[in-house]
């Protein structure tokens, strides 16, 4: 079980436990108030965590350094 956990949470583009380290929060917490806002609001949070997904995935590509000489 412990394996799928962590396959999971490797593929979830990583949004709710940057979220967390930022603002002092544990991931499980933050995971948990955006599934109950999706039920509440009909899914507007999932839009949300995607740009956000999109915008961290997009500063991590940025961050490397890619030259023509290292391919």
């Amino acid at each position: 079980m412990r394996w799928v956990k962590y396959a999971i949470e490797k593929s979830a583009f990583g949004v709710c436990s940057y979220l967390g380290d930022k603002m002092g929060v544990s991931t499980g917490r933050i995971r948990l108030y955006f599934i109950y806002t999706s039920c509440l609001t009909l899914g507007s949070p999932v839009l949300f965590y995607l740009i956000a997904a999109f915008w961290l995935n997009l500063r991590k590509y940025t961050r490397e350094r890619r030259r023509v000489w290292d391919i």
